[in-house]
């Protein structure tokens, strides 16, 4: 199909790391996903945008086309900022826009500890970056064994009859059936593998998925991203749900750390895939400021 991104492969760390390119002769784009899920969600909104940017997006660790690491530790933001960067080097990027969401967006923020002044400008979208010791932890976040986004992530089921299948049973109920449908098509698309049985499988594992909820939990998750904020090289914007299932006081408490404005947004956690439209405006606006 026309405006198909091109497949990139790097070898990081031992792992191979894989990365969509939208093309497009713009600025640089980098997009970065949240957890369980993939570079190409983020598929419609990337072919819209570049005709003013160059998307460009990495699959994290265990997800997508990206090899999972075989030790926990190995799921450190930090490490996937490492892979990110070996993704931009091997396709000779050296200055670039950044938006990250949720997990994805803990890791663009060590993107820029890693190599400060390389992010012209950074938009957070409930980015996963607090010292949860600080701004408090509701029961279910903070310790591992009590960690309910790992526990759901176990629980999901990996593999299914066909991509026609789960997309039904996604569109049934929530996250998924709030997001709006060309992402959804897209996460069906870019997450699902095929299995020579004729079955899809789970790109992200779900074993993948709930170690990174655990490390997010943990000093080398949310805690790392959150101790860089005040320390970014780049000017941020923090956006936020304002049905989100997560305080708002994390996202005031965080836009405060980096010092950028906090704009709160209709829709819950995964706000910026409910609306491809609004998903565009919100870009154009908040990138170019």
């Amino acid at each position: 199909m026309s405006g198909d991104p091109a497949p990139v492969v790097v070898e990081h760390d031992g792992l191979h790391i894989a990365a969509l390119d939208w093309g497009g002769d713009g600025e640089p784009l980098l997009l970065l996903h949240p957890t369980g899920f993939c570079a190409g969600f983020f598929d419609p909104l990337a072919r819209r945008l570049r005709d003013t940017y160059r998307p460009i997006g990495v699959d994290l660790r265990g997800h997508g086309g990206t090899d999972a690491p075989d030790a926990a530790h190995k799921f450190a933001f930090s490490q996937m900022a490492e892979d990110v960067l070996a993704v931009l080097d091997h396709l000779g990027v050296s200055e670039w826009a950044t938006l990250g969401e949720s997990g994805g967006g803990g890791v663009a923020i060590l993107v820029d500890r890693v190599r400060p002044d390389a992010i012209r400008r950074l938009v957070l979208c409930e980015a996963i970056a607090f010292d949860l010791a600080a701004v408090g932890s509701p029961d279910g976040i903070g310790r591992p064994a009590e960690n309910y986004m790992a526990t759901a992530a176990r629980k999901r089921r990996p593999v299914w009859p066909d991509r026609a299948t789960a997309r039904a049973a996604y569109a049934s109920k929530p996250p998924l059936n709030e997001i709006d449908p060309a992402f959804l098509d897209a996460y069906i698309q870019w997450g699902f593998v095929d299995r020579p049985d004729g079955q899809v499988e789970l790109a992200c594992p779900p074993e993948a998925e709930a170690t990174m909820f655990e490390v997010a939990a943990d000093a080398e998750g949310a805690k790392a991203a959150a101790n860089h904020l005040a320390h970014l090289s780049c000017p941020a914007v923090v956006l936020a749900g304002k049905s989100s299932n997560l305080p708002s006081a994390w996202f005031e408490a965080q836009a405060d750390q980096a010092g950028a404005s906090l704009v709160l947004i209709d829709g819950g956690h995964f706000f910026l895939h409910e609306d491809l439209d609004r998903a565009e405006a919100l870009a154009r606006e908040h990138l170019r400021s």
